[in-house]
């Protein structure tokens, strides 16, 4: 007889054979990733700052927000080769005397920008912490992130069909998971980029017990259910988050 797991796997097999299409990031062609995620008031908000970007990957947002006004963006991230990418990417568009990358910063910031982080995480309290230290008194974080746990794609790679990652173990999305990467991740936490499962309750509940004052958080509704987004239902129809963090100006330095 067959194992739960086991028939779980195989049904998997057969609805995803290969890969899915669906996190590939074709979403933001042409447009600026940073300010279809951040939207316009968030971008705007950091001309003429001096801007961390926290978890730089290869430098495209770092510049983005160079181009939008900030008068010095430091990206930080935990892969060398990432950093080593957006420090050439900077020197070829001219743009390496205001931008800087490393995995940590060494001076404070007027702002910190994260986007796509959050929900990888392995610890967003500790990270939240570490922004918090990072800024200036009267600094801000503004943070988009999603999809959250609860969408219809919230697994990210383990959404072969919507809500996958509720449907089916972890175990036997794991093993899925075996057939098309080969770094042994036993669990969600432990894939490429991590899987901390973050839902928007959840984040609004660390940002309470963080110091940081929360200056606003918006649920974006995937756009086709817009009409059904509420209190109730926004942890399973909210495409992206977005949020201000601010450090109290009153904090010490």
């Amino acid at each position: 007889m067959l194992l739960p797991t086991t028939l779980e796997y195989r049904l998997l097999k057969l609805i995803a054979p290969a890969e899915p299409q669906h996190m590939s990031g074709a979403a933001y062609a042409g447009k600026s990733k940073l300010r279809v995620l951040l939207g316009e008031q968030l971008v705007e908000s950091v001309r003429d700052k001096r801007v961390i970007d926290f978890g730089c990957g290869d430098g495209a947002e770092a510049l983005d927000l160079v181009r939008s006004g900030a008068s010095h963006v430091t990206g930080i991230d935990i892969r060398q080769d990432l950093l080593d990418a957006a420090t050439l990417r900077a020197r070829n568009e001219g743009l390496g005397n205001r931008c800087s990358f490393g995995m940590v910063a060494t001076e404070q910031a007027d702002a910190i920008v994260t986007i796509d982080s959050f929900e990888h995480f392995a610890d967003p309290a500790a990270v939240l912490r570490t922004m918090y230290d990072l800024l200036v008194p009267g600094g801000f974080v503004a943070a988009s992130f999603g999809p959250t746990w609860l969408h219809p794609l919230g697994g990210h790679l383990f959404s072969v069909i919507p809500w996958a990652h509720l449907i089916f173990s972890e175990t036997a999305l794991l093993r899925w998971r075996a057939d098309i990467r080969s770094d042994g991740a036993t669990r969600f936490a432990e894939v490429e980029g991590g899987l901390n499962q973050m839902t928007i309750g959840r984040f609004e509940a660390l940002v309470r017990e963080s110091p940081f004052d929360m200056a606003y958080l918006e649920a974006v509704p995937i756009r086709r259910l817009a009409r059904l987004h509420n209190r109730l239902t926004r942890e399973f129809i909210t495409a992206i988050v977005r949020a201000k963090l601010v450090k109290p100006a009153s904090a010490s330095r």
